[in-house]
């Protein structure tokens, strides 16, 4: 086990030299699972911590009257693994978080540290000690761990490990003795940072205070790092007061606060964001002031999905129809999916196609009546939302489309409808109110509408419960519409779009996110457009964004939201719903209703394309034949090569009844007689 230390305070014990004393420690205790390769027979280790307290129940405690504070000791300790990711409302929850994101970041990094050291695999004793007679270059002479990034590649993904450096730096400056200049040149050549969010207010803050007395070395560490940078940017942009508090690591206010984005960019060599437009957007906007700085170290990489688990696991019917075109190559390159264009006039391979996509409806349908009672039509057009429940990620104009369809069918039940199953599911922030009340709200329009007789079959609202990747690998392959209706410049990048769209559904969005790329893979007339781009939000806000005279303008849209807001969907609490409507009305900060009417009258051309079943399936060979990019192996591979300095190999490793100087197929495995 590992030893991780809390609290304490700092002493100097020489020139440039501290000590971390008086600390509260727990343990860390790996549990390791193993990760297999497809194909290839290795078997990687995925290693996770779990928090134990440094000493059992001792019976002495007992005997003394003391044990009910040995338990509340121990309990306390351990909760650091219990729940990750508390509430973050609460101070108490902070706190958690950051020893949380602590521990795991110094228990893999102590890890780390042991494992270059020893030289032998599975030797758990150092074996390098003489650190002043191992060279890095032909002319120098130097420690082992001055070429700890030539051997270590630290992937921060996103900011919450990003303690990992100032702690790397404690272990080389404090333990391993390091000139500070030089610790800090290894962390940043090991170290990377992958940012997931464009939202300002998503990007960790940690206030000084806490530091203080939970880090207070790494506090220390953070202000030394913070006055090397600070004394960068003035030699570049001299007397740029202005720039330096808006680059500088420490935020002045009311409550000084730790940017931990910005630690992650100044003690990184490489940041990246995870799709073409957030990564532009992150060197454009949010993280301006240190693209001008340094532009070599930006980069993207747009995410990737793997195909073995989002096509070959959940959807198998589907993926041995392509094998039956295509061969099996396609499932480790994904690039081959392109083959598939070529029959998609191809009017047996479509119907086939469909035949795959009615029947996961159909087992969809049994699933949903089975787990929840409630009765859906296969046949009619399954239209799914799943993601994270998040104003930016704009449910509620989901929403506003079912109460306005729902107002047609209401005035002229006879009318022309192509019949719906609407779906949404996702985890909310236990402290996200207004996401708490957009569950709410699309519970209680769901209540009304598959209890409205006059609507009947034609329209169903179904909440997914306790969304997860068991569920998804169930409704992605039953989708025919997939909604991905952020705001544009919100959404970094999605990876649930391209589930949708390697499993045939087609795709309802905006321009936000890998959408950008999916429509330029498969051609913008095999997506479904709407909606401000990034320049026209960014232009209508300037001048002034009113959404109470889109309400005005709009019969449709005003009918939705008077109903919300008079209780119709709530008649047991009328203004249950009042903040709702009142935010948009008033705010709207992910302007909703800026893009209604073009959403619904996107929406009125997917109806109508659906009622075409050959043009619809046509379309969507054609969005899984271009989903070949957004494979999560070539995603992994331009990290390993442009990031992580690693030559991706597809080395077949032999399996152990086969002896490697042996010619013969190494597939074939020993038969006993």
């Amino acid at each position: 086990m590992i030893p991780i230390h809390f609290f304490g305070k700092v002493e100097t014990v020489g020139k440039n030299k501290h000590k971390w004393v008086n600390t509260q420690m727990v343990y860390a205790m790996p549990y390791d699972s193993p990760i297999p390769g497809y194909g290839n027979n290795t078997v990687n280790t995925m290693r996770l911590w779990s928090a134990k307290a440094p000493k059992n129940f001792d019976l002495k405690f007992f005997n003394d009257g003391e044990y009910i504070q040995a338990v509340c000791d121990r309990n306390l300790a351990e909760n650091i693994s219990r729940v990750l990711y508390p509430n973050d409302n609460m101070f108490e929850g902070k706190e958690l978080r950051l020893k949380q994101e602590y521990f795991m970041v110094a228990a893999t990094l102590q890890d780390i540290i042991r494992r270059y050291k020893s030289s032998k695999f599975g030797c758990r004793d150092p074996v390098r000690t003489n650190f002043e007679a191992f060279p890095e270059k032909e002319d120098d002479i130097c420690s082992p761990l001055q070429q700890l990034h030539e051997k270590v590649a630290i992937q921060l993904n996103d900011t919450h490990p990003a303690l990992a450096i100032p702690e790397l730096m404690r272990i080389l400056v404090d333990i391993e003795e390091m000139p500070w200049d030089k610790a800090l040149e290894i962390t940043q050549r090991a170290c990377a940072y992958t940012n997931h969010t464009l939202l300002p207010e998503a990007l960790e803050r940690w206030p000084i205070h806490m530091f203080e007395y939970l880090l207070p070395r790494h506090l220390q560490i953070i202000y030394d790092i913070n006055a090397y940078h600070m004394e960068r940017v003035a030699k570049m942009w001299p007397g740029d007061f202005d720039r330096m508090r808006r680059m500088s690591i420490i935020e002045e206010g009311h409550v000084k606060n730790i940017n931990m984005a910005h630690l992650s960019i100044v003690g990184s060599h490489a940041i990246n964001g995870v799709a073409a437009i957030h990564s532009d957007l992150l060197q454009k906007g949010l993280f301006k002031d240190f693209f001008e700085m340094d532009p070599h170290k930006f980069q993207n990489k747009t995410n990737g999905i793997t195909p073995r688990r989002w096509l070959l696991l959940c959807n198998p019917n589907l993926a041995d129809l392509i094998a039956e075109k295509l061969g099996e190559t396609w499932v480790t390159k994904l690039d081959e999916l392109r083959g598939l264009e070529k029959f998609a006039n191809d009017q047996k391979f479509l119907l086939s196609v469909a035949k795959v996509k009615q029947e996961n409806k159909m087992k969809f349908a049994q699933y949903l009546e089975s787990t929840t009672g409630m009765r859906i039509d296969p046949s009619a057009m399954f239209d799914v939302q799943v993601k994270r429940i998040h104003e930016y990620k704009r449910q509620l104009l989901n929403i506003l489309h079912i109460v306005t369809i729902y107002n047609r069918l209401k005035k002229n039940p006879s009318m022309d409808f192509t019949p719906r199953v609407v779906m949404i599911g996702g985890k909310a922030a236990p402290g996200y109110h207004m996401a708490k009340q957009l569950i709410k709200l699309y519970n209680n329009v769901g209540r009304v509408v598959n209890n409205d007789k006059i609507v009947g079959n034609k329209l169903k609202v179904v909440f997914l419960e306790n969304y997860r990747v068991s569920l998804a690998e169930k409704v992605i392959p039953a989708a025919d519409l997939s909604e991905q209706i952020s705001t544009a410049g919100t959404e970094a990048s999605g990876t649930g779009n391209m589930k949708f769209m390697l499993n045939g559904a087609l795709t309802i969005g905006t321009l936000d996110g890998a959408n950008v790329e999916m429509a330029e893979e498969m051609g913008k007339d095999n997506i479904f457009i709407f909606g401000m781009t990034v320049d026209e939000v960014d232009e209508l806000v300037k001048k002034g964004y009113k959404p109470r005279d889109y309400y005005e303008k709009n019969d449709d849209l005003r009918q939705a939201l008077d109903m919300i807001r008079g209780g119709f969907f709530s008649p047991e609490r009328p203004d249950l719903f009042h903040d709702v409507v009142d935010a948009l009305l008033n705010h709207d900060r992910f302007c909703l209703l800026a893009d209604y009417e073009a959403y619904i009258k996107c929406q009125d051309e997917v109806s109508a394309l659906y009622k075409d079943p050959m043009a619809w399936t046509k379309k969507c060979v054609m969005n899984i034949a271009a989903s070949g990019k957004f494979s999560s192996d070539r995603t992994i591979e331009q990290y390993a090569r442009e990031i992580w300095g690693v030559e991706p190999s597809d080395f077949v490793i032999p399996p152990p009844y086969v002896d490697p100087g042996r010619s013969d197929d190494v597939d074939e495995a020993p038969t006993s007689k």
